[in-house]
């Protein structure tokens, strides 16, 4: 059993860590929403690969544009973290609960 719990631990930390990379990919794709950057660059086409089609998303299902401000970065954050308070939470508690 602790090889169980020991698994789910794992899974939460990495997932958690995974959440964390990702939301500030989410914070330096809304900074750079703000300034005009050299689309050819790499770093910059990586950010905008890894958070357009999110963006996306939640742009054709929610009207997230008030007067010209975007939010749905707003809103992915906020997922991020409820995912962060409640799966990765929730598995940290099962691994607990397995020992």
């Amino acid at each position: 059993m602790i090889v169980l719990a020991n698994f789910f631990e794992a899974i939460a930390v990495v997932l958690d860590y995974a959440l964390s990379i990702y939301m500030w990919i989410i914070i330096a794709g809304a900074v750079l929403s703000w300034v005009s950057p050299d689309p050819y660059n790499p770093i910059v086409r990586f950010i905008n690969t890894a958070t357009e089609p999110v963006f996306y998303q939640i742009r054709k299902r929610l009207p997230v544009s008030f007067g010209g401000l975007d939010i749905s970065p707003i809103i992915v954050i906020l997922a991020i973290i409820f995912l962060q308070t409640f799966v990765v939470n929730s598995l940290h508690g099962l691994a607990r609960s397995i020992v």
